[in-house]
């Protein structure tokens, strides 16, 4: 009779001391990588969304137009071995793109893939037309 009490008392006590039904559970999706929309300008502005992956005047390849001082600087910091034609690569060059962005901000990451100087400006101004 004891046990029978008892049983019953832990029938009526497990949904108190029981764990919480209340469950959410979320789905893992991909980072979101807050350079994303500009790297989307940038693509845009370089190289019209791959409508001119091959700029003849500055050798400059691929999506984000790179040149060959870009691979060589890429390569000497990164241990790498890429060739110019690699970068045609829209996921090489994005990868590429983001090991430059370290934390910066948009302008700055954006004036820096131009180059330097007085251009870098009216670069930004497209850039930021397109944000």
């Amino acid at each position: 009779m004891k046990l029978l009490t008892l049983f019953i008392l832990l029938l009526i006590c497990l949904p108190v001391f029981g764990p919480n039904n209340n469950l959410v559970f979320l789905r893992a999706e991909e980072p979101v990588n807050i350079y994303d929309r500009l790297i989307n300008a940038i693509v845009m502005v370089e190289s019209e969304n791959g409508q001119h992956l091959y700029n003849d005047v500055e050798n400059a390849v691929g999506y984000f137009q790179i040149r060959p001082i870009r691979v060589l600087d890429y390569n000497q910091r990164t241990g790498s071995d890429y060739k110019l034609e690699d970068f045609y690569s829209y996921e090489l060059s994005r990868k590429m793109f983001l090991y430059y962005t370290k934390g910066r901000s948009f302008e700055r990451v954006a004036k820096s893939w131009n180059g330097s100087g007085p251009m870098t400006v009216e670069y930004w101004k497209l850039i930021k037309a397109i944000l």
